[in-house]
């Protein structure tokens, strides 16, 4: 059996993104590098160029092994930074690309601190600075964890959840680790059945996407691939929660509206030409890919062309974002 070290990467939905997309040619960017699948099935399918950005050092580090071997020499450029700032690193792209979430990489290494299933420090930080998963747990009111938990991971329990952390933090000691937090949660909620997920599950979820601003980096880079996009251009996003998916799904529906309409109870609403034509509805995986990958169960492709309407922003009320709730100053 493979160590976890060396268990490869799959993507997930690659297949159907790159069936979606054809054909495939010319400048792209993969603003979820991660281990690079997305990139090199971007490759192996006719792309000229592909922009890798990723925030996570480690990323960078483990590609410096292979992106100047063939085929890959010469056809990828890295960029430390955040997909919501993609148009600062390019501009007039054939497509890009976006996972979102939490990659295999990450969960895998105990170190990062990602995983309830394994000992580590409770870290979840994808850029490896600013606020960590523990100094979150650790200084947060019991009012903003709950909070946190609720409207981020859609845990019903989150009250009592926050209650009881900062409880502990203040009785026994500070959390430090991913497995006396899962703990604590075990001890808290009824044990999971038979394929139900983890009791830690919403909450693990719920304090990473709060430590790494992912929804506020979702709009964000929404937006910058719109910006980024030439007429015709492609923007496939493979999502894993309903969450990520509202809003993905309502930013491909608000785009690709021309507004008008009205009645007798509403005045006309001014005309507009919509800046993404949605070419399918969700895309999720097959069997095959199932049986493959049991990580893509809960994933969601969505893929829209780019118009050569002018840039507008989206109303970011009506697109399904989750209460901002954790004060990032």
């Amino acid at each position: 059996m493979a160590s976890e070290e060396k268990k490869p990467h799959i993507p997930v939905l690659l297949n159907p993104l790159l069936r979606a997309c054809a054909p495939i040619s010319g400048r792209w960017l993969d603003g979820t590098f991660g281990a690079g699948g997305y990139t090199k099935g971007l490759i192996a399918e006719g792309a000229d160029l592909v922009y890798g950005v990723d925030r996570d050092p480690l990323a960078h580090e483990m590609a410096a092994s292979w992106i100047n071997e063939p085929p890959y020499k010469g056809k990828i450029e890295l960029v430390l930074g955040t997909f919501g700032e993609m148009d600062q690193y390019a501009s007039d792209l054939d497509g890009v690309v976006l996972d979102l979430g939490v990659s295999s990489m990450q969960l895998d290494q105990a170190e990062r601190g990602f995983s309830f299933m394994k000992e580590g420090p409770l870290d979840m930080r994808m850029s490896q600075d600013g606020m960590s998963a523990a100094d979150f747990v650790n200084t947060a009111d019991e009012a903003e964890i709950a909070d946190v938990l609720y409207h981020y991971g859609e845990e019903r329990q989150s009250r009592k959840i926050a209650r009881a952390i900062v409880k502990d933090r203040v009785e026994k000691e500070p959390f430090t680790t991913t497995l006396q937090l899962a703990s604590l949660i075990e001890r808290l909620l009824p044990r999971k059945k038979p394929g139900h997920s983890h009791p830690a599950t919403r909450t693990f979820q719920a304090i990473r996407i709060a430590v790494n601003d992912e929804f506020g980096q979702l709009i964000e880079g929404l937006e910058a691939a719109e910006r980024a996009l030439k007429p015709g251009g492609q923007l496939a996003v493979v999502s894993f929660h309903s969450l990520e998916d509202r809003v993905v799904k309502r930013f491909f529906q608000a785009r690709a509206s021309t507004g008008g309409g009205g009645s007798r109870y509403a005045p006309e609403q001014e005309v507009k030409t919509p800046g993404f034509e949605q070419l399918s509805k969700a895309i999720g995986p097959d069997e095959d890919e199932l049986d493959r990958n049991p990580r893509a169960r809960s994933a969601r492709l969505r893929v829209g062309r780019r118009t050569d309407a002018p840039f507008e922003a989206v109303d970011r009320e009506a697109m399904g974002l989750p209460k901002p709730v954790l004060r990032r100053d």
